[in-house]
């Protein structure tokens, strides 16, 4: 009997041709570089499941199958096709907190809190934002990832648009990547910047670290343009627009520039606080708990009518503590 809350297997394809620098390296290791530092929506893969797929002769070389030792040459083509068991449930509804902005027949606009992850994954194979809009609208199901247009990391709050029928999704879908939804947000950085700046650095996967994102010359183009608020002792209220939509490419745009957002560890924050602070604002400062990192406009053409659509939440009540401590 098939299991209504369980999806289906996810199809993995992943296709790549071997860089000048990958000459002579292990079929398993090109693979895993090159199929792990990919676009916002294509798949994380491990090395393990990797060399499982070549040994099952899911992964080819130039049309070939070959095993997980084989060296590789400049210009061969990877090609992987598998499938991947499902490990989370995508269909499950659940009965979860957030703000609905705005909704029609077409869309829907939410405005979510931090705290909340966007879909299911490792580690959070239910409680999910996902979850939520299932509940509310149960035909989101039908929907590539329930329609979501977007992500935002956990421990960042704000607005999203979600698609709510098939049509809606492709004109936002072409809409994103034409890169005519506008998506603004505040931030508190460490360090007093001087003036806004637009910042062209690409971003790509940390070989490192598979958490964290880095600026590097291989990476996806991303620009970020910055203004300024209002400027503090030690610290600076920013604006940041996104002109591309690469993973946590505000904080690690940010961090590159020597700014790293309040509260973001994972990017370098030094938890700084202002010279001659109270005790209460010293406490406050060093012990935000989350990147100081708020979605608060959004701006789209409406998929059906044509017309344009702007959004704005204030941030959330943590934040705005923050910026008050900081001021005073």
């Amino acid at each position: 009997m098939v299991d209504p809350q369980r999806p289906p297997p996810a199809i993995i394809e992943l296709d790549a041709i071997v860089p000048e620098e990958f000459n002579g390296r292990r079929l398993d290791w090109a693979a895993t570089q090159l199929f792990d530092d990919r676009d916002d929506d294509a798949p994380v893969v491990s090395r393990s499941e990797i060399t499982r797929w070549i040994r099952a002769g899911l992964v080819s070389l130039d049309g070939h199958s070959v095993k997980p030792k084989t060296t590789v040459a400049a210009g061969q083509r990877i090609r992987l096709r598998a499938e991947r068991p499902p490990r989370f449930q995508w269909s499950a509804a659940e009965d979860l907190e957030f703000r609905i902005v705005y909704e029609d027949a077409s869309i829907l606009v939410v405005d979510k809190p931090a705290g909340l992850v966007v879909h299911p994954g490792a580690g959070n194979p239910r409680g999910t934002l996902v979850n939520g809009l299932l509940r509310h609208r149960p035909a989101l199901g039908d929907l590539p990832r329930a329609g979501l247009m977007q992500r935002l990391d956990k421990d960042t709050s704000g607005l999203m648009v979600v698609a709510a029928n098939e049509r809606s999704l492709k004109k936002l879908v072409d809409d994103m990547q034409a890169r005519r939804i506008g998506r603004t947000y505040r931030a508190v950085a460490e360090g007093v910047l001087v003036a806004g700046r637009r910042i062209d650095l690409a971003v790509g996967r940390d070989p490192r670290n598979r958490l964290r994102q880095k600026v590097r010359d291989d990476g996806r183009p991303a620009v970020t343009h910055v203004a300024v608020v209002a400027r503090f002792a030690a610290h600076t209220l920013v604006e940041a627009r996104l002109e591309t939509g690469r993973t946590h490419q505000i904080r690690v745009h940010m961090a590159a520039i020597g700014h790293p957002l309040v509260g973001d560890s994972r990017y370098g924050a030094r938890r700084v606080v202002p010279p001659g602070a109270s005790e209460a604002a010293t406490s406050f400062v060093r012990n935000f708990p989350r990147q100081a990192l708020h979605a608060c406009k959004l701006t789209l053409a409406h998929p059906d009518r044509g017309d344009e659509l702007t959004f704005d939440s204030e941030p959330p009540g943590d934040m705005q503590c923050l910026v008050q401590a900081l001021r005073s």
